[in-house]
């Protein structure tokens, strides 16, 4: 017991206080690393997530029977809600979170054409159906053209936004991770049965 006591007392004699410096140094700039890969960690998981729900959303919003859909008034657009909440809930995250279509743009897409060789929009572009507010879903919209080597077909696009809700400012700049809205979006083809 005596000799592990000597060779402590020994190595803080020597040390003079320099490693104390070192890990007071070392310390701060490893737990901020720590600290990044968490909050960046969670952030890609409720994108993966929303993206998940989002693509969910699309293919319950396109099929005409579903079995997840909403009982008794089932539209594209409840169908699609129901589903991204499905998704939301199944990785415990809060639906409350879902930003409201009319706080961001929703993604600029064309109006589908029978065989439109056009790539660009030639009327205005496909609007969210406004009977869910915090999920956007265009119906009838363009996924892909002809002359773009596409076949022309139509389809349904849900698209929504989740506030990161951990307010984590970065020191000495003016972020602050609690301001972000992470996307998700999918779009599936049109069925018909």
């Amino acid at each position: 017991m005596r000799p592990s006591w000597r060779v402590c007392r020994r190595l803080a004699r020597d040390a003079g206080g320099s490693e104390i410096a070192e890990t007071a140094m070392v310390l701060p700039l490893f737990f901020m690393i720590f600290m990044a890969i968490f909050w960046f960690g969670q952030a890609y998981r409720i994108y993966g997530t929303l993206t998940q729900g989002a693509r969910a959303g699309a293919e319950a919003a396109v099929a005409p029977i579903c079995a997840t859909c909403t009982a008794g008034t089932a539209t594209p657009a409840l169908n699609a809600q129901a589903a991204v909440y499905n998704s939301l809930a199944a990785a415990h995250l809060d639906k409350g979170s879902l930003v409201p279509v009319s706080s961001w743009t929703p993604p600029n897409l064309c109006v589908c054409i029978a065989n439109n060789p056009n790539p660009s929009c030639t009327s205005t572009p496909v609007t969210c159906d406004g009977t869910v507010s915090d999920v956007c879903v265009q119906k009838n919209v363009q996924l892909s053209y002809p002359s773009k080597g596409g076949m022309g077909t139509c389809g349904i696009s849900v698209s929504a936004r989740y506030k990161y809700g951990y307010s984590f400012p970065i020191p000495f700049t003016s972020l602050d991770l609690g301001n972000l809205q992470l996307p998700g979006q999918a779009q599936m083809r049109a069925e018909t049965q």
